[in-house]
């Protein structure tokens, strides 16, 4: 008989989540177990092949500044690399790469296998096993138990999942993969809130079977900008081939198909009753609330560089198969795609993130921690940056040590985190730029120089790396203060790889450049901090307040909230929304 293990954390889920929390829990000296349903699935790229964009970049480079995995990994199986918004200013520029899936999930699993202080187990937990409010370990469906000081729970669309294709539905947490039916009864009877979310994906496709001549080619940048601090940039460059996406659109024919099936829409006939995400809405959704629109967008993205499969980014769906058939065929360059795999909808259980702390340690149970879908967040980029959090502070918490918490002038982590314990969710959360009130600051660039001292403290950055951190950053200050010629203030022969002279000479440019814009941009944050008891009048006309967006429009007007305190605190309501709101009561004052 194998004599048991006993655990300091245990991981529950081996998505982007999980493998960031049992990670950091390894590295930082801790014995861990993670376990998922299927070992052949860890890190899999469930939905679109990407990681970053908009904000969601920001995130992983934030991620890696502390000793993450994401972008190492992305680095590696990246097919297509992207600086969003270049041609603005570096306060929006924003990573963005095409994945290999097939790459990233066996690099990320590979990872994982090697770890010192990390075992792997394939099975399904049942039940959360606790004493006195504490957390003691897990319980699997063959019967056995696990005991742990720290149990992390990053189950993403697995709790209860049901596949919706039409009016055809089916139990499952992915395509082809069985869902966890038992767990979530087990948080319910430990007195936890259990809600229900959906999300879905698109059509893949056959890329032999695509006329590209009818589309626009989109290049990756050239040559590409790596995701990680740490990848050594200029072999990386010269070894890295990129594939490229293909842009095209939606028309009134397909928008006539939809129409002519909403009533076969498990979205519109009310078989789905769960809300989905607001801002990666369905092509029938698209269709219907922007009904002005004579077209979408649709890319399409390879998915890997050995296999023909196409992301069909734009166009996610759950009706029939024979009604995507006809929205898959009329779209232009499309008329002979072959399907491989059609799209649908997952419906499945989260909990409401307002019963967290801000560590990520459950209100009701010691020891407890979620991270990734189960709180209520949609992306690969926040579910991996929770679980870091997550296992972070659960070692920490054993450990003895003081917990870690980023605040939102901070990282861009710090806000999604402040936003999911204090506010809650009403709809699947992604982060954007404008929840930020501090973004300007809150820049790709600067990631390093924000966080790599924390990453550094809590010990998954190493010494070696560290001590050239602080020689970077030491020379852009340095930089800063001189009055004369900048660049002949930095050595060229400086021992500051994976930095150099250049990033070095850009970063004191950005930050003095940015400084008078990050000065009033802070002065701003803190009055929104003293406008909390600022009443807004009953009678206030949202519909008047054009430079609105819509979005925030029908939120203020399902809420009526009485003070800018009460409005702030609104799910999906950003520092952009209360500053035009403000402006606007300004205005009529």
């Amino acid at each position: 008989m194998c004599e048991k293990i006993n655990y300091s954390v245990i991981v529950v889920g081996g998505g982007h989540a999980g493998a960031e929390a049992a990670l950091a829990c390894a590295r930082m000296g801790l014995k861990t177990l993670l376990i998922t349903m299927r070992l052949d699935k860890i890190a899999a790229m469930s939905c679109n092949p990407a990681i970053g964009g908009i904000a969601k970049g920001q995130i992983v480079r934030e991620l890696d500044a502390m000793g993450g995995e994401m972008a190492k990994v992305t680095d590696e199986a990246g097919l297509q690399f992207r600086m969003l918004n270049l041609s603005k200013g570096p306060a929006v520029w924003s990573p963005r790469a095409q994945c290999d899936k097939k790459l990233y999930h066996q690099l990320m699993r590979a990872v994982l296998e090697t770890q010192e202080n990390l075992d792997l187990l394939e099975a399904e937990v049942s039940e959360v096993i606790e004493n006195n409010r504490k957390v003691a370990g897990v319980k699997t469906t063959d019967g056995s138990t696990y005991d742990a000081l720290a149990l992390i729970i990053t189950t993403g669309t697995f709790l209860k999942g049901i596949l919706h294709t039409g009016l055809k539905s089916s139990s499952g947490g992915r395509i082809n993969e069985k869902s966890a039916e038992f767990l979530s009864d087990s948080l319910k009877k430990l007195g936890f809130e259990v809600g229900r979310l959906k999300t879905g994906t698109p059509a893949r496709l056959d890329s032999t079977s695509v006329d590209f001549s009818k589309m626009s080619a989109q290049p990756g940048d050239e040559p590409p900008i790596p995701f990680s601090h740490f990848t050594n940039k200029l072999i990386w460059q010269k070894n890295k081939k990129q594939l490229p996406c293909y842009l095209t659109y939606t028309n009134e024919t397909t928008h006539q198909h939809i129409k002519n099936n909403l009533d076969r829409s498990p979205l519109y006939s009310g078989k789905i009753k769960s809300i989905g995400p607001r801002y990666c809405p369905s092509i029938e959704d698209k269709v219907v609330r922007f009904s002005e629109r004579d077209r979408h967008q649709v890319f399409l993205e390879p998915e890997s560089y050995t296999s023909n499969w196409l992301y069909a980014n734009g166009i996610s769906t759950s009706l029939p198969e024979d009604v995507q058939d006809n929205i898959v065929h009329s779209i232009e360059g499309l008329q002979n795609a072959k399907i491989l795999r059609y799209g649908y909808a997952i419906e499945y259980d989260y909990c409401p993130p307002t019963q967290l702390y801000p560590t990520l340690e459950t209100k009701n149970t010691e020891g407890l921690y979620f991270a990734g879908q189960i709180n209520g967040t949609t992306g690969y980029e926040e579910a991996a940056a929770q679980g870091f959090m997550a296992g972070v502070n659960a070692s920490l918490k054993i450990q003895n040590k003081e917990p870690f918490v980023l605040s939102r002038q901070e990282a861009y982590i710090g806000v999604m985190i402040d936003d999911l314990v204090t506010k809650g969710v009403d709809e699947p959360y992604r982060m954007f730029t404008s929840r930020a009130e501090h973004r300007l600051y809150l820049r790709t660039d600067n990631a390093d120089l924000r966080l790599m001292d924390y990453g550094y403290k809590i010990g998954l950055i190493n010494s070696e790396i560290y001590r050239k951190f602080l020689l970077y950053k030491a020379s852009i200050e340095s930089i800063i203060k001189a009055k004369k010629n900048i660049k002949s203030e930095l050595p060229s022969n400086e021992d500051l790889a994976p930095w150099n002279r250049e990033l070095v000479l850009f970063q004191a440019e950005v930050t003095k450049k940015y400084g008078g814009y990050i000065a009033r941009q802070n002065q701003f944050a803190a009055k929104l901090g003293k406008e909390a008891d600022k009443k807004i009048p009953d009678n206030f006309d949202y519909d008047k307040v054009i430079s609105l967006l819509a979005e925030a429009r029908q939120k203020f007007k399902k809420i009526m909230p009485k003070t800018i305190g009460q409005a702030l605190r609104i799910p999906g309501i950003s520092p952009s929304d209360i500053a035009v709101i403000l402006i606007h009561l300004k205005g009529k004052k």
